[in-house]
């Protein structure tokens, strides 16, 4: 059959290149046509657009690249349109694929598969019209995404597992060397975000934070795709800071605790089992903090809290966000800290309610079901 796949970022490409992986499995004669990246196009099949041309965040640099975001949605309308898959599989990306899934099912019979759902969980909850009336099978990677689409919105899911679990157990696997730059040392792992603005706003008050405990722990940056040393230097030129890149496994897998900004690190770092600040400043806190329960309508900001729906991990967000509140929290995460012991309990609970690994291969599995049932 042919598959045709949309991926806009970076981890877009890569769950999406184990999905691809899956279904080949079930489907040796599959064909796929994408939007993506390396990973995906490593898997075979036709890479029509590369997702760093299309993949601008932020209102600004979304209203300067306008023309050329739109240029890219109308071309991928006409591509499916003209190569008429049996299947269009939409991987997170929510404002370029809900606008694709709806000109599909309006315009054609082919099936709307959505993997990696969109997080109106945490905002733009009206998108649930988008999705009730666009989007033919929802596979989600998140256990309390099932009573959020299910019991309060009446939309039948699949939950599939996470897809995080298949990457540290497929790593845990092999055993891997120490980096040679922390090996013999104990250090703190500092996981300040991806964008430069939120790398500067994160990192300088975590290395603030972790000043004191310098003595018996370096402190270890993982470094950025994208984000070049010079930018990290003006942050931790004279410090006992290292910084590496394209480790953030092997750095979280053999540290002691860990300062993380919200997302998917939040979960790797729970997965490795290392105690975590979770932390992300933002400029006007104390405004974010006063209009935060009119936007944002979940409890918590990690996916961590969210799993295990309580206070696994501390979280220091905004105007909380400080040098000496994660000082504090810090300080009682290392080895004989008061909080220690309960956090890795609190692992346990969300690593259960996440499930085994096989995430992408039981999503493949139940597409392949539900075409089969169209046919």
């Amino acid at each position: 059959m042919k598959y045709y796949l949309i991926a806009g970022e970076a981890s877009g490409d890569l769950h999406a290149s184990h999905l691809m992986q899956s279904i080949k499995k079930r489907d040796p004669q599959a064909t796929f046509r994408y939007y993506g990246g390396d990973l995906m196009q490593a898997q075979g099949g036709t890479l029509v657009h590369h997702y760093r041309d299309l993949a601008y965040m932020g209102f600004i640099p979304v209203l300067l690249h306008l023309r050329t975001i739109l240029k890219g949605m109308e071309q991928c309308k006409q591509d499916i349109q003209e190569w008429q898959p049996d299947a269009l599989i939409l991987i997170d990306y929510p404002g370029f694929n809900l606008k694709i899934a709806k000109f599909i099912h309006t315009h054609t019979n082919i099936p709307v598969y959505y993997y990696i759902s969109p997080k109106i969980w945490a905002w733009k909850e009206h998108r649930i019209k988008e999705i009730k009336q666009y989007v033919d099978e929802l596979f989600s990677i998140l256990p309390f995404e099932v009573p959020f689409f299910e019991k309060k919105h009446h939309y039948p899911i699949h939950y599939v597992g996470n897809p995080t679990v298949d990457e540290i157990s497929e790593y845990l696997v092999d055993s891997h060397p120490v980096p040679d730059e922390v090996r013999d040392k104990d250090y703190i792992a500092l996981l300040p975000g991806s964008r430069r603005q939120e790398i500067e706003d994160n990192l300088t008050r975590m290395i603030e934070a972790a000043q004191p405990y310098t003595e018996r722990y370096q402190l270890v940056i993982a470094g950025a795709p994208g984000i070049e040393p010079d930018f990290y230097n003006r942050f931790v030129s004279g410090l006992p800071v290292t910084v590496l890149y394209g480790q953030t496994y092997a750095i979280l897998q053999n540290a002691t605790a860990a300062l993380v900004t919200s997302g998917t690190a939040t979960l790797e770092a729970a997965l490795f089992r290392v105690p975590q600040v979770v932390c992300y400043y933002m400029n006007f806190g104390w405004l974010v903090k006063r209009i935060r329960p009119y936007f944002l309508k979940i409890p918590y900001i990690s996916l961590v809290n969210l799993i295990a729906d309580s206070e696994v991990v501390p979280e220091l967000v905004a105007s909380d966000m400080n040098a000496a509140n994660l000082r504090k929290h810090l300080e009682s995460i290392l080895p004989e800290g008061s909080a220690r012991q309960a956090m890795l309990q609190g692992y346990e609970e969300v690593a259960q309610r996440l499930g085994k690994p096989g995430a992408p291969d039981r999503a493949a599995e139940q597409m392949l079901a539900c075409l089969r049932k169209r046919n």
